[in-house]
């Protein structure tokens, strides 16, 4: 921008220029040699060109008794976070839909520490958000608390700061996704926390305290590096993705609110017919369920969520024709299908999400039921399975159930909403099986007078191997259709199309209410 004859612009001007990386060299310098980016770096790849409108930029720390107001301007740009309005994702869902709110924790500013200024700044963008129903894509890089801002007179303890709690009221209104790099420690990580998507870099650290408040508290002497690594928060699943870097994670980002901002034009689709072969003649067999989803989704569009964390169960979002919708689907390579408790918390909690956000849901469904014994109760199987009811019984988005081989139990019931009535439709590929509980057990605990009955070993294994072979032919898909506890039975390459069928005639029926 060049210089005027006008000197209050001249002011403003170089005041201005203070907030960039170039007059900021050492610290952007820091930043790379640390292999890390800049704040405004991250910024400029998240939103679109040209779309940024911030707030607060001319705030530094409160801190002028102590420091020079020259230095305070290169040493607390922005009083260490960058927020605005922006638009993210323009190009590919349209303009009118991409407007969102960036919030960018600067680590370069007092280890992107929370102060004085810094609250009101949030406070005040996270009411826009809530105002305008804005999505909020937050960066969290940060130590927490700051205790250095001294020009504050009028508080004790500074805890009357109401940033938190407007951030959490958030919760179904304005979708949160953060991001985090590196450090990110008590107040930092609550933001984290409170998010409802949460992505972390593999040089991740991320936890409720710092060394500092740990040692301070008599806890112990820690390295950073020793609390809350992001690997094990991948295992834990409080994350939701693991990223390589900042790079990854802030792509991720963009695809991840992608989907909850709207349809997208373009799309291409596989071959559907290799679905007719996907699941293995012997009903005992696994198979890769992310391959029968790669198939049945647009090309690319795939997101999985908390993948290592209750593996039993996948969650993402995918696009039907550019259109939207979040994803259920057991994986028998896992516990066999079973849902253990962190399966049904992973997925009680992502439907919960869906609905908040209007984001319609499928179901693909191969589940032996719910995990039992004695193990599983040890993790609060009770309260954690039952959930998923509870989640069920409030869905207002539609639910489609496809069902793809076993539907057994509470389970089965437990992925479709809580009752097999429950979607507004439900198919089965014709490998579908369908009963009360597995049919091994069944047979075993309603036969069980007659097995015992039969003294060889060997003639009582075929006794219970013609049980089975005969509890599975009354429990076929076509069976459990022409008993209308399911809908239909489909050929496997028209599950996209029926699906989209099932959707569009909901939505058709919706808005002529």
């Amino acid at each position: 921008m060049p210089m005027s004859e006008n000197k209050e612009f001249n002011i403003f001007l170089s005041r201005l220029e203070k907030l960039s990386d170039e007059h900021r060299q050492e610290a952007a310098l820091k930043r790379h040699e640390s292999g890390n980016r800049t704040a405004r770096e991250n910024l400029k790849h998240l939103i679109d060109e040209d779309s940024f409108i911030e707030f607060g930029a001319f705030a530094v720390a409160a801190q002028r008794s102590r420091k020079e107001y020259d230095a305070l301007q290169i040493e607390t740009s922005a009083d260490g976070v960058i927020t605005g309005f922006c638009e993210i994702n323009s190009n590919e869902i349209g303009k009118e839909n991409s407007h969102a709110v960036a919030i960018i924790y600067d680590y370069s500013v007092l280890a992107g520490t929370q102060g004085y200024f810094h609250h009101h700044k949030l406070d005040r963008i996270i009411d826009k958000a809530k105002k305008y129903s804005l999505p909020v894509v937050i960066y969290t890089e940060g130590g927490g608390g700051r205790p250095g801002d001294v020009d504050v007179k009028t508080q004790i303890a500074g805890l009357n700061v109401p940033t938190f709690s407007r951030w959490a009221s958030l919760t179904g209104s304005s979708l949160r996704i953060a991001v985090n790099n590196g450090y990110c420690f008590a107040g930092n990580a609550a933001l984290f926390g409170t998010a409802d998507f949460r992505i972390a870099t593999e040089k991740s650290w991320i936890g409720m305290a710092g060394p500092a408040m740990i040692e301070g508290g008599g806890l112990g002497k820690y390295d950073p590096t020793d609390i809350g690594p992001s690997k094990m928060h991948e295992m834990n699943g409080a994350i939701d993705y693991l990223a390589k870097d900042e790079k990854e994670a802030t792509d991720i980002a963009k695809k991840l609110l992608s989907y909850f901002q709207g349809e997208e034009d373009s799309f291409k689709i596989s071959e559907q017919n290799s679905l007719r072969d996907a699941i293995p003649e012997d009903r005992k067999w696994g198979y890769p369920i992310r391959d029968i989803i790669e198939v049945i989704c647009d090309q690319g569009s795939f997101l999985e969520l908390r993948r290592n964390f209750g593996r039993s169960v996948v969650t993402g979002f995918f696009r039907l024709e550019g259109k939207p919708f979040a994803l259920l689907a057991s994986d028998c390579q896992q516990l066999g299908g079973a849902i253990d408790a962190s399966s049904a918390e992973k997925s009680s909690e992502f439907l919960t999400l869906c609905n908040e956000h209007s984001i319609p849901i499928v179901s693909l469904v191969d589940t032996p039921g719910f995990m039992v014994g004695p193990e599983s109760e040890e993790e609060s199987a009770v309260i954690r399975m039952s959930k998923l009811f509870k989640t069920g019984a409030k869905l207002s988005v539609p639910l489609v159930a496809i069902y793809l081989r076993k539907a057994y139990g509470l389970g089965a019931m437990a992925m479709v909403g809580g009752s097999f009535h429950e979607p507004i439709y439900s198919a089965s590929w014709p490998t579908g099986e369908f009963g009360g509980m597995g049919l091994e057990g069944a047979v075993q605990l309603g036969f069980k007078n007659e097995l015992d009955a039969v003294e060889d070993p060997k003639e009582r294994e075929i006794l219970f191997d013609q049980l089975v072979a005969s509890a599975y032919e009354k429990g076929k898909a076509i069976e459990a259709a022409a008993h209308l506890e399911i809908d239909a039975v489909i050929d496997p390459a028209d599950t996209r199309k029926i699906i989209l069928k099932a959707y569009n005639s909901y939505k058709k029926g919706s808005d002529s209410q």
